[in-house]
C-alpha cells in the first residue's frame, strides 16, 4: 500500500470518518467486506473505531484490520460500552483486558483508547477517571470524550478534568456539533442525529501533541463545509506548533463523509502547502449487471 504520511517538519494531519463501510456515488461498497477497509484506506488515513463501543472484536479480525492498512494508519479505538457506560470504569479489569489483548495486532496503528463517557458522567466522577486511566498501559495514547454540560458551561470543572488528563498525558476530544444544531433539522437523519448527538460548544483547545476532533455537518454540503471553517484556522495552528492532529469528518447519513475529509485535508493544505497532498484512490471500475 502506498506511504499515507503527511508532514509538517516531522508532524502530520490524519483525516478519516466514523467508520469504513459507508459508500457514495464515488466509491461503490466494495463486495468483499474483508477488504472494504483497505478500500477505505486509500482515501483516508484516519478511522473511528466506533465499533469495538459495542462488543470486543476476535483478535483475528483485528489481525486483519492490520493487513489492510499501512503502520502509520490511525485507528482511534473506542473502549467497549461495558467499561465506560455499565461499569463505569470500575472493576473492569477482565473486559479492559479482553480488549486491549484484541487490539494488540494493531500495533502503532492503535493511536489512541478512546474513553467515551456517558452524559451522566459528572464532574463529581472525576476521581473514577483518574484511578482508571492510571491503570492504562503507558505505551497507549488515551483520549477522553465528554459530553455533561457541566465540563463546558463550569471553568472550574473544566480545569479539573484538564487536570486529570494533563496528569496522564491524555487528551479531551471535542465532538463539534454546533453546524448540526445550528437550523432546524430539514430530512430524516438530521431529526435523527439531533435526537442521538450531544448539544454542547464548541471546543479548540489541544492538551497533547496529537490532537483529536470529531466534527458533525449537515446533509448540507456546503453548510458542513462552512461549518468547518474555524477548523481550519485551529488544525493548521496546531501543525505550526508541531502537532499531529486527526480529524474526523460526520454528516447525518456519512454518504459523503470520505469525500468531505479529503476536502477539508485540501482545504487544510490550500493554506498550508508543506503538507503532502494525500494520494490518489485507484480508479474503480464501474458496477455492471453480469
Amino acid at each position: 500500500m502506498s506511504d499515507l504520511r503527511t508532514t509538517v517538519g516531522s508532524m502530520r494531519l490524519h483525516v478519516g470518518c466514523a467508520m469504513w463501510t459507508h459508500a457514495g456515488p464515488w466509491q461503490p461498497l466494495q463486495p468483499n467486506p474483508r477488504e472494504r477497509l483497505r478500500s477505505y484506506a486509500e482515501w483516508c488515513t484516519a478511522v473511528e473505531g466506533n465499533t469495538t463501543f459495542y462488543a470486543t472484536p476476535a483478535r483475528h479480525t483485528v489481525e486483519s484490520w492490520a493487513q489492510q492498512t499501512a503502520p502509520d494508519f490511525r485507528f482511534v479505538v473506542k473502549l467497549p460500552k461495558t467499561i465506560t457506560h455499565e461499569r463505569r470504569m470500575s472493576g473492569a479489569e477482565t473486559q479492559l483486558r479482553e480488549f486491549l489483548d484484541a487490539i494488540e495486532p494493531l500495533g502503532p496503528r492503535a493511536h489512541a483508547l478512546w474513553v467515551q463517557l456517558p452524559p451522566s458522567f459528572a464532574p463529581t466522577d472525576l476521581g473514577a477517571l483518574a484511578g482508571f486511566l492510571r491503570e492504562l498501559p503507558a505505551h497507549y495514547r488515551s483520549a477522553v470524550e465528554v459530553r455533561h454540560h457541566a465540563f463546558f458551561d463550569d471553568d472550574e470543572s473544566a480545569r479539573r478534568l484538564e487536570y486529570v488528563l494533563s496528569r496522564v498525558g491524555a487528551e479531551w476530544i471535542p465532538f463539534d456539533t454546533t453546524t448540526l444544531f445550528a437550523a432546524a433539522p430539514s430530512s430524516a437523519g438530521e431529526h435523527e442525529a439531533w435526537g442521538k448527538k450531544p448539544r454542547v460548544p464548541r471546543r479548540t483547545d489541544a492538551l497533547t501533541e496529537y490532537p483529536i476532533v470529531r466534527y458533525h455537518g449537515r446533509d448540507d454540503i456546503d453548510a458542513t463545509v462552512a461549518g468547518w471553517q474555524p477548523w481550519l484556522e485551529t488544525v493548521t495552528a496546531w501543525l505550526h506548533e508541531g502537532r499531529s492532529p486527526t480529524v474526523f469528518i460526520h454528516t447525518p447519513d456519512n454518504a459523503e463523509s470520505l469525500m468531505l475529509a479529503r476536502r477539508f485535508y485540501g482545504e487544510v493544505r490550500a493554506g498550508l502547502p508543506q503538507l503532502d497532498a494525500l494520494p490518489e484512490p485507484a480508479p474503480t471500475a464501474p458496477m455492471t449487471l453480469f
